[in-house]
């Protein structure tokens, strides 16, 4: 499997992590669930990268697979009024991932990340890698240092 520009990017920090394929189902209604069922990983701690506006400048969240984005929070998180879902070519634009393989290392143009406070109290997450069916292991710290973020409360 080639390596992503995330890959690219948490090798060249030092990151170490473990890398989990699986067959992608571009029908599934929630992906990020699809991705947790299919390795038996617990949803809470499978993050989806979900790509939003806050007064209209791009940010990325990740948040845990089953979960809703809470816009105030979102908001707040960022510091800003208003938050919005950005529209998935755009998305697609600026990190130069497909929606389905977004991940929060690696895009194209780095933007403010947040990750959901609680996912990073555990010992390891597993975040999407950047292709569609692969997803990383990795320790939330190094998750918060490869992309820059912090932890926040985002999901409603």
């Amino acid at each position: 499997m080639a390596a992503t520009p995330g890959l690219r990017q948490l090798a060249a920090l030092g990151i170490e992590v473990t890398l989990h394929p699986y067959v992608y189902d571009p029908n599934a209604a929630h992906i990020g669930l699809a991705a947790a069922g299919a390795l038996g990983l617990d949803p809470a701690v499978t993050l989806k990268c979900l790509m939003v506006e806050v007064d209209g400048r791009p940010a990325c969240c990740v948040i845990p697979s089953g979960a809703q984005l809470s816009m105030k929070r979102v908001a707040a998180a960022f510091g800003g009024k208003a938050a919005a879902m950005m529209p998935p070519p755009k998305a697609e634009r600026l990190t130069g991932y497909h929606v389905g393989g977004i991940s929060p290392f690696g895009q194209k143009k780095a933007v403010p990340t947040a990750i959901e406070a609680a996912a990073c109290a555990a010992p390891r997450v597993w975040i999407n890698a950047g292709a569609r069916g692969l997803l990383l292991g990795i320790a939330p710290a190094d998750a918060l240092r490869a992309c820059g973020g912090k932890a926040a409360v985002l999901s409603a």
